[in-house]
């Protein structure tokens, strides 16, 4: 399976995935699958329709919350949303995994769930450096 980062628990954050990794993310008891990577980014790439199938043929729920450069408050918002709705662990992912956890970061900031500090620490054990994306 591709590169995925444990953030949380109950979040995680992976490059680009593939519709036949649907499957193993559901055997690794994921339960929710967020794409943040807008169709035609790049040539070869699934469509959000063909992940949304693959992923509800592996029995779990899918949302399409296309980033392009930094998130929207409305993109934050339906992330921060769909996380805490979700019935188990969520799967994040976009071309690098980047803009998945920096959406999730800001909203769970925002939100109040998780200070400054504890963000950065989790995201830099993931391999993620979001000292300048985190209001200080």
């Amino acid at each position: 399976m591709t590169d995925i980062r444990q953030v949380t628990a109950n979040y995680a954050v992976s490059p680009q995935m593939e519709p036949g990794q649907m499957a193993e993310a559901a055997a690794r008891g994921f339960r929710l699958v967020i794409n943040n990577r807008p169709d035609g980014e790049a040539p070869g790439q699934p469509t959000s329709l063909e992940m949304e199938q693959a992923v509800r043929a592996a029995g779990l729920d899918y949302v399409h919350i296309p980033v392009r450069g930094g998130p929207t408050p409305d993109q934050v918002e339906q992330q921060r949303a769909a996380v805490a709705a979700a019935d188990g662990p969520v799967l994040a992912f976009c071309r690098s995994g980047t803009r998945s956890i920096v959406t999730w970061s800001i909203g769970q900031a925002l939100a109040g769930a998780q200070t400054r500090d504890e963000l950065l620490d989790q995201a830099a054990a993931a391999g993620y450096d979001l000292s300048s994306v985190l209001p200080g």
